[in-house]
């Protein structure tokens, strides 16, 4: 019943649409601009910096408010830490997928990449601030928000298994990253074609390509 209730939970609070919300707010309807897409990268190109920060900064909170819910406040009441452990990783799962696919949306949610950091920053702050090292030097370097993220993804289960140790623990954690790591390079799949293709729109365009 307690993982249940820290799914549920995580799985609410990722799917609050920020991008959405924000943008309606400001007399803009985010699915009809660029992509289409409700993460704060798509949100950048209505020209507005301060609702695409605001984008980032609420979709990775939820990722990560999920996690610290979960842990204070469900977490105390069950009495193994393998049970504990489960729960934690649950509620993060649950909340990518609540901003990836979000019921209110149709499923149709957004790429999952602050929400990752969220979630890996509440997992353990070391591989996400590794994760937000690795997305920003390849999103300098490059200037391809895509291909930072897809990079980022790539290393986190590495560093996860790395950090937590080679038993069971970082086992566990190095497969929750795989497996939000694998969703993530789904929902970028038309990125990696541009990518491969030599036609994946910069950071900073002026005429992105729509999803």
């Amino acid at each position: 019943m307690n993982f249940l209730i820290a799914i549920a939970l995580g799985y609410l609070l990722g799917s609050i649409p920020f991008g959405l919300l924000l943008t309606r707010a400001a007399g803009i309807d985010i699915r009809t601009v660029g992509s289409g897409n409700i993460g704060a990268t798509n949100v950048l190109r209505t020209g507005n910096r301060w609702l695409a920060a605001a984008t980032l900064i609420l979709d990775a909170g939820k990722g990560a408010a999920a996690v610290l819910l979960a842990r204070y406040y469900i977490v105390p009441t069950v009495e193994t830490p393998v049970a504990a452990e489960y729960i934690l990783y649950g509620a993060g799962i649950a909340a990518f997928f609540g901003h990836v696919f979000p019921v209110w949306l149709g499923f149709k949610g957004g790429k999952g990449v602050a929400t990752y950091i969220g979630v890996l920053l509440a997992w353990n702050w070391v591989v996400g601030l590794i994760f937000c090292a690795v997305w920003l030097l390849i999103a300098l370097t490059r200037r391809y928000s895509s291909l930072a993220a897809l990079t980022a993804a790539a290393t986190a289960p590495v560093f996860a298994y790395a950090l937590a140790g080679s038993d069971t623990q970082g086992f566990t954690f190095a497969a929750a990253c795989a497996l939000l790591s694998f969703v993530l390079y789904l929902k970028h799949w038309p990125n990696i074609r541009r990518l491969w293709n030599g036609t994946e729109p910069k950071i900073g365009s002026e005429q992105p390509r729509a999803d």
